[in-house]
């Protein structure tokens, strides 16, 4: 089969398309033929090499969800999967590929009226949207600030907070025109990547739900209301600096707190539930997959220029 391989960490230019074995499903999972593949900032992150720490190799397929037809099952699956339109999480890596495994409790069935391309859209990142703000025990009447809000987990959090009944949904974006897409699916108040307002300062928040990460994140620790929650739940930018938890001692009276999140802490039946009905909200509606491309697999390294820089709005996805 074809896939992308990282022959190299770094820039997008150590991505290659090779012919590689087809895979094989091992006890508890299946195969999935891609129709769709979702191209997430956490690919970006390994691609650079920032995350050697963690395992991740040259030569690693990149790639965590893709959508398609289950066309193989393994040991211990009912063989009731077959031809079944799926959503899938395939780990750590192997989803730029044509055919993809995946552990059977990490797969979920397609309803009617969704795409795939929708699917990869939403079913990791609305996912994580929804169990951050869960996270952070946000309530309605509070206010959130999504940070990095133009990717695809910061449109679906705009979106859920809103839904959920936020006073104010603040978004940091890099220009006008994303920030009135943001505003169309529910955010109030629109800021610059530093947090800045065009006209008064905003105020402090309840919630912040924070996808960049990087050396800024003192900063924003310090827009936490009293009894404010930060939650990390990606680092596109980088790790924080080693003593951004000093900003939380200094403000000691403020009781501000500071928390990451994983879907890995998620117990397997709430969390493909809630992507269920994700996915249903999604046909009816309710929520929006945001779109920013569709590309070809072997336009792999195009799509990671474009998320270096800084120009996606939403996701893109890569077709076989």
């Amino acid at each position: 089969m074809r896939a992308v391989v990282i022959e190299r960490f770094g820039d997008p230019s150590g991505l290659a398309v090779r012919e590689i074995a087809d895979p094989a499903p091992a006890a508890d999972q299946v195969v999935v033929r891609a129709e769709a593949i979702g191209v997430g900032g956490v690919d970006a992150v390994i691609r650079r090499g920032t995350l050697g720490a963690y395992g991740f190799a040259e030569g690693l397929v990149p790639g965590s969800e893709v959508a398609g037809v289950v066309t193989a099952v393994g040991d211990g699956v009912d063989p009731s999967w077959l031809g079944r339109r799926v959503w899938a999480f395939t780990g750590t890596g192997g989803g730029y590929a044509e055919l993809a495994t995946a552990h059977i409790d990490d797969v979920t069935v397609l309803p009617d009226g969704l795409s795939s391309i929708d699917a990869v859209t939403l079913g990791s990142a609305a996912t994580v949207a929804h169990f951050a703000l869960a996270h952070a025990h946000f309530t309605a009447g509070e206010s959130v600030l999504v940070r990095g809000a133009a990717g695809s987990i910061g449109i679906a959090t705009v979106e859920l907070a809103a839904r959920g009944g936020a006073s104010v949904v603040a978004v940091t974006t890099s220009s006008p025109e994303r920030g009135e897409r943001l505003r169309d699916l529910g955010a109030t108040l629109v800021l610059d990547r530093a947090g800045r307002g065009d006209h008064d300062p905003p105020g402090a928040f309840d919630v912040i739900i924070d996808i960049v990460g990087g050396t800024d994140i003192p900063a924003f620790i310090e827009r936490l209301a009293p009894n404010g929650r930060m939650i990390a739940v990606g680092v596109v930018a980088g790790m924080p600096p080693a003593d951004f938890g000093m900003q939380l001692m200094r403000s000691f009276q403020k009781s501000r707190s500071f928390a990451t999140f994983s879907l890995d802490t998620v117990p397997v039946v709430v969390r493909d539930a809630v992507r269920a009905e994700q996915f249903d909200a999604a046909v009816s509606g309710r929520l929006h997959a945001v779109v920013h491309e569709v590309l070809g697999l072997d336009q792999a390294a195009v799509a990671h220029r474009r998320m270096d820089d800084g120009t996606v709005f939403g996701r893109i996805v890569l077709t076989p």
